[in-house]
């Protein structure tokens, strides 16, 4: 069984910084790509940040500039380094994961989800 436990939210002032990070336990036998994904109270989830497992990555254009995904293949942990913060940014934050767990196709995966709360 996979598990992906996010931790570092929190309530931070607008301008502020917090970073996120979410690791992946179990019988994992490769991480493809990684992210993280947020949802505001009334509002569809969208994507934040990708990573591939070669380091390659991708943002909304909503965090561009100040938000910066990040991973460790040896640890099976990616990060979320978010600065200058604005309220807008309130949401749970979710990992996801796309990770094989043996010779078969690879499954996504979720984290029980992070608070983050940016005060104006």
């Amino acid at each position: 069984q996979v598990q992906l436990v996010e931790s570092g939210g929190g309530l931070v002032q607008a301008g502020g910084s917090l970073r996120l990070s979410c690791a992946a336990s179990g019988r994992i036998l490769s991480i493809n790509v990684m992210g993280w994904y947020r949802q505001a109270p009334g509002k569809q989830r969208e994507l934040v940040a990708t990573i591939t497992s070669g380091g390659s990555t991708s943002y909304a254009d909503s965090v561009k500039g100040r938000f910066t995904i990040s991973r460790d293949n040896a640890k099976n942990t990616v990060y979320l380094q978010m600065n200058s913060l604005k309220p807008e940014d309130t949401a749970v934050y979710y990992c996801n994961a796309q990770i094989q767990i043996d010779r078969g196709s690879f499954a996504n995966y979720w984290g029980q989800g992070t608070q983050v709360t940016v005060s104006s």
